[in-house]
């Protein structure tokens, strides 16, 4: 069998090779693909979509977000980022605050979250 141009022997050399020095690891991608999503303001239940539709398996997506969200950095990142997008707008006007909701939901926030966080009202400061 002949992947581009080479054959089964020299990819399965190149991939032992690979694996051999981390450069092939699929936890360490995800630990990676997780920390770089996260700074870019998206919540867990993205991340753990992009990372499925990537082909990672499920048991190691679990472990990687398990270890770097908790609610505490969830809610910190969903409140700056909210803060960031919705800077000068009141969220008790009900149609901002839909907005809001949505904006947060499709950055892969958890419900418990964006619930907690609004209830809360993140502009009260």
């Amino acid at each position: 069998m002949h992947l581009r141009g080479y054959t089964t022997v020299v990819i399965e050399a190149a991939t032992k090779q690979l694996r051999a020095r981390k450069l092939l690891d699929d936890e360490t991608f995800a630990q990676n693909w997780v920390l770089f999503r996260l700074d870019r303001g998206y919540g867990p239940e993205r991340i753990e979509q992009e990372l499925e539709a990537k082909g990672i398996d499920p048991l190691i997506i679990r472990q990687v977000i398990g270890k770097t969200f908790d609610l505490g950095v969830e809610e910190k990142k969903a409140k700056i980022v909210l803060e960031k997008r919705f800077k000068e707008q009141l969220l008790s006007d009900p149609k901002i605050l839909r907005r809001a909701i949505a904006f947060l939901q499709r950055r892969g926030f958890t419900g418990h979250v964006v619930n907690r966080l609004l209830r809360n009202g993140v502009q009260e400061d």
